[in-house]
């Protein structure tokens, strides 16, 4: 019961936070970036957005739902792409309103998923799996964006340009390894034995060899099968969402280029794991406006109501959204179970005399 209590608590506390974080957002960019911006100012902004653009918006939105729907539906065989629209709905809700919400959210995929008939093992394997390419693609974003200023020239010098490409590289290098590790046994084993030389140098009480062999033990079937799907979702389901970006940028007359537009996006995608707020509310949008304001010379004002405007479409309209999605779920539960218990008993025929 303390624990119960104690998870409020802090639960309370983060969403608090998030909420003064977004509140005194002005006031924050001032002192981070000495560029005074006012709410009158992102308010006339937002004034100035046309019936079609909140359109797009809406509708790129809603590609990249259903574009995520790929992911679950390949994690786990026999879920449709209504159903998994629903579980990613509510989860999204949960984990944005906890600010350790996998717990939950995990608690709550497995009431939805056993409700439809889905057994413990391949709800286990989709968790897993949708958790990996979640985190593989999460790492490969920042290498993703530090390419793309690379190649448009905006580094500042050769110095930094080469410890960017360095920097890029390694990443995606250690990404690949991992993914090899996962497909292939020779990969694994090698791997394993790289975590256990480091677990044994920090002189942790682990085996990190027989960690990463259980992982691949539950998760071979799906990724050896469905991993170029698995890729192919999440590659879209995050262009709709930068696609998203780029349309606030040009609505608020903060657009820094096509290249800056995928820095800023990598960077605000890594900074929804900041546990400090539920899906890093706050702090997300503060990190934006500074990289745009200070790296790439955005008016303080565009670059606020960029962020503000893209956490909208990527956080906020998630939560009513998602209690929508678990509400017709449970209403569906509710009835469905009324119709059972309504059903008269079938009839047992008489064995032959």
């Amino acid at each position: 019961m303390k624990n119960r209590w104690l998870q409020i608590t802090l639960s309370a506390l983060s969403l608090a936070l998030a909420v003064v974080l977004v509140v005194y957002l002005p006031q924050i960019v001032h002192a981070l970036t000495g560029k005074p911006v006012s709410w009158h100012e992102i308010g006339k902004l937002f004034g100035t957005l046309s019936v079609g653009t909140i359109a797009l918006m809406s509708a790129l939105w809603l590609l990249s739902l259903l574009a995520y729907t790929f992911v679950l539906t390949n994690s786990l065989p026999g879920l449709n792409n209504l159903q998994a629209l629903a579980l990613n709905a509510a989860g999204s809700a949960v984990s944005n309103l906890l600010p350790f919400g996998g717990a939950a959210g995990v608690a709550l995929t497995f009431g939805m998923t056993r409700g439809w008939g889905f057994a413990n093992r391949p709800i286990v394997v989709m968790t897993l799996v949708s958790g990996i390419w979640n985190t593989l693609f999460r790492f490969i974003l920042p290498a993703v964006g530090i390419i793309a200023l690379l190649a448009a020239g905006k580094a500042p010098n050769p110095t930094v340009a080469k410890a960017g490409w360095v920097g890029a590289v390694s990443i995606l290098a250690l990404c690949a390894v991992v993914a090899a590790a996962l497909y292939w046994d020779r990969a694994a084993a090698l791997l394993g034995k790289g975590l256990d030389f480091l677990v044994r140098l920090l002189r942790l009480k682990f085996h990190a060899s027989d960690a990463l062999n259980r992982l691949r033990k539950d998760t071979a079937e799906i990724v050896k099968s469905r991993s170029i799907a698995l890729s192919l979702a999440m590659i879209f389901f995050l262009g709709f969402q930068w696609a998203i970006m780029v349309i606030c940028m040009h609505a608020t007359g903060a657009y820094p280029g096509l290249a800056q537009s995928i820095a800023v996006f990598a960077l605000s995608r890594v900074l929804t794991s900041a546990l400090v707020t539920p899906s890093g509310a706050g702090i997300m949008e503060s990190g934006v406006v500074v990289l745009m304001t200070g790296a790439f010379g955005v008016a303080a004002a565009p670059a606020t109501a960029t962020a503000l405007l893209f956490g909208f479409w990527t956080y906020t309209i998630e939560i009513p959204f998602g209690g929508l999605a678990l509400g017709a779920w449970a209403l569906l539960r509710r009835r469905n179970a009324r119709n059972a218990d309504a059903e008269p008993p079938s009839a047992i025929s008489k064995a032959p005399q």
